[in-house]
C-alpha cells in the first residue's frame, strides 16, 4: 500500500511496518531534485540578470557608440543633401573685357586731339617757381606765331620748315642767373621731334620784368632742346651780369634743369587732363 508521491512507504506484507530502504531512497531522490531545482534557480537568475545588464549595454550603445568591435563605431553621419535648384539666379560675367583707360600722351601727340587752349598761364602759371628747395622767380613771357621772331641763328628757319605754330616764352631768374624757356607747338609729334633734333641756334633769350639782357652779343651760355608729344621745348641760360658759362658753373646747370623737368611735366599734365575728362564723358 502506496501514500503517493510524498507519502511514507510500507515494508512487505504490508504489516505497517515502514520500508526504511524505500524511504531513504526517496529522502535521497528530493535532496538530488531539490539540489537540481536550486541549481536551475540560479541559472535561470543568472540568464536574467545578464539579459539586464545585455539590454542596458545596448541602451547605451545606441546613444554613445564605443570605437573598437562594432565596426559602424567610427563612421561619422552622412552630410546633409543640399538642394540641386534655388530660386536664386546664378552670377553671369561678361566675356568681353573692359577698354583699357585713355593714353594721356595721345592727346598731346596731335592736334586732332589735343583740343585744350594753349596759353602762357597755361605751361607757365604764378610768378614763381619752387622745385624743392629752390625757388625762381618769374619775368617777363611772351606768346607768338611767327615762331623764327623768338630764336638766335638757324632755329628760326628749322621750326619754320617743321610747321611750327607758336612760340611761349618765359624766362626765370634766381642768385644772378636767367633762364629762358620756349615751347614750340607743332600739329604732329613727329614734327617736333624732328625740330629738335635738327636744333642748332637756339631760343631767343626774353629780358624784362627785372631781368636784364643775357645771353646776347654772343655770349657763351647754355642751350637745350627736347621734345614730348607735338611739342618741342628749349632753353638758353646764363649770368645776368654777362660773364660767360663753362661746365663748372654748376648753378647755370641746375637752374636750366629744373626749367626743363617742369616743362615737361606740364606738357604732361596737359595729356593727363585731356584722358580724364575723356574717361568720364558719357559714352555716345
Amino acid at each position: 500500500m502506496s501514500f503517493g508521491q510524498g507519502g511514507p512507504s510500507w515494508g512487505p506484507g504490508d504489516q505497517h511496518t515502514p520500508d526504511w530502504a524505500a524511504l531513504a531512497d526517496e529522502s535521497a531522490a528530493r535532496g538530488r531534485r531539490k539540489k537540481w531545482l536550486m541549481i536551475g534557480g540560479g541559472v535561470l537568475a543568472t540568464a536574467v540578470v545578464g539579459a539586464i545588464v545585455a539590454t542596458a549595454v545596448i541602451s547605451t550603445n545606441n546613444g554613445n557608440k564605443p570605437s573598437g568591435s562594432d565596426k559602424n563605431a567610427n563612421e561619422l553621419p552622412a552630410p546633409a543633401e543640399l538642394p540641386s535648384d534655388t530660386s536664386e539666379p546664378a552670377p553671369s560675367f561678361s566675356s568681353v573685357a573692359p577698354p583699357p583707360p585713355p593714353d594721356p600722351k595721345d592727346y598731346i601727340s596731335d592736334a586732332k586731339k589735343d583740343k585744350a587752349p594753349i596759353t602762357v598761364d597755361g605751361f607757365f602759371p604764378g610768378k614763381k617757381l619752387t622745385m624743392g628747395d629752390r625757388v625762381h622767380i618769374k619775368g617777363a613771357t611772351n606768346r607768338t606765331t611767327s615762331c623764327a621772331a623768338g630764336t638766335q641763328g638757324a632755329l628760326g628757319a628749322i621750326l619754320t620748315n617743321n610747321g611750327c605754330e607758336q612760340l611761349i616764352r618765359a624766362t626765370y631768374r634766381k642768385d644772378g642767373i636767367a633762364v629762358t624757356v620756349g615751347v614750340a607747338v607743332f600739329r604732329t609729334e613727329a614734327r617736333a621731334r624732328k625740330a629738335a633734333k635738327q636744333a642748332s641756334g637756339g631760343i631767343a633769350s626774353l629780358s624784362g620784368e627785372g631781368v636784364p639782357t643775357f645771353c646776347r652779343a654772343g655770349t657763351v651760355c647754355r642751350r637745350t632742346a627736347n621734345s614730348y608729344g607735338r611739342y618741342a621745348y628749349f632753353t638758353v641760360g646764363g649770368f645776368t651780369d654777362g660773364k660767360r658759362v663753362t661746365t663748372a658753373d654748376k648753378n647755370v646747370y641746375a637752374v636750366g634743369d629744373d626749367l626743363t623737368d617742369f616743362t615737361f611735366r606740364q606738357i604732361r599734365h596737359r595729356g593727363e587732363v585731356q584722358a580724364s575728362n575723356a574717361a568720364a564723358a558719357p559714352a555716345g
